[in-house]
């Protein structure tokens, strides 16, 4: 082989090192200090929130009255009935609630499947509404994945993590 042939080969290769450093590297940062947190569009923030569609696989209640889903704008406490912080109750005072692992959260749920700005709980017309902030493990209502702002009832179980909680009276 010539030397020239050798020498870009030496180049590529460093390279390629150089690469896979950078990659590790990236990985350690994202492990450590968590993503990034991507500001949502004034169009999607501005959204009326959506209601959780029933699940296929369950066939619907059959009742003689029509069913009325409890607007839970009355809800004045968030109890946590699951996880490292079961039991212990918020008083939900402003018109917005941060979940996630970071520090400046209203709610701080410290474990491996939240991620640092997780989930948050706003006060909208009729009610609490919780939107994912795009979370690694999302964030459920019900067992149904949450992706857009959607209305939170009275007792139904929201679950982030490990963490459940409910919203009650």
């Amino acid at each position: 082989m010539s030397e020239l042939t050798l020498l870009l080969l030496r180049f590529g290769f460093l390279a390629l090192l150089w690469v896979f450093v950078f990659g590790i590297v990236y990985a350690l940062r994202t492990d450590l200090f968590g993503q990034r947190v991507r500001k949502m569009p004034t169009d999607v923030a501005s959204a009326p929130p959506s209601f959780p569609t029933p699940n296929p696989a369950t066939p619907p209640a059959r009742s003689t009255s029509p069913q009325v889903q409890t607007p839970s704008k009355s809800a004045t406490r968030l109890v946590i009935t699951g996880g490292a912080k079961e039991g212990m109750e918020i008083v939900l005072t402003g018109e917005e609630l941060t979940i996630g692992r970071a520090s400046e959260s209203g709610l701080v749920i410290r474990d491996d499947y939240t991620s640092t700005y997780h989930a948050r709980l706003l006060l909208w017309d009729e009610g609490w509404v919780v939107q994912d902030l795009d979370s690694t493990n999302g964030t459920f209502l019900a067992g149904a994945r949450v992706t857009v702002p959607t209305l939170v009832p009275l007792g139904v179980p929201v679950k982030i993590g490990t963490t459940s909680f409910e919203l009650r009276r």
